[in-house]
């Protein structure tokens, strides 16, 4: 039996494939909402970072992640790279805006 044909690695990606679909779309629909609050902040003269909002995100996740038994250190490298996206794009609304 090769990797290709044993059916419990099979099943098991295929699970894992599922769930890689399901975080793509989650991260599009999370996108979609920050694209929002960016063009909120932009047309309100607010700031592209809230970077108090931003720590207790980060406190929050971890503890989530501590919960869901995910290690905490990843989770919190995980939400500080799409916080760096997010501010990004609020950063490019900003500037379009003015």
């Amino acid at each position: 039996m090769t990797q290709a044909t044993d059916p419990e690695l099979l099943r098991l990606r295929s699970s894992i494939d599922n769930l890689d679909a399901a975080l793509v779309h989650l991260l599009a629909e999370r996108f979609k909402v920050t694209q929002r609050v960016g063009e909120l902040k932009a047309t309100k003269g607010l700031p592209p970072a809230d970077p108090d909002r931003e720590k207790r995100q980060i406190e929050r996740l971890r503890a989530l992640a501590v919960e869901a038994q995910l290690d905490p250190e990843f989770a919190e490298k995980f939400l500080t790279f799409i916080v760096t996206e997010v501010v990004r794009h609020h950063e490019r609304i900003a500037k379009d805006h003015a």
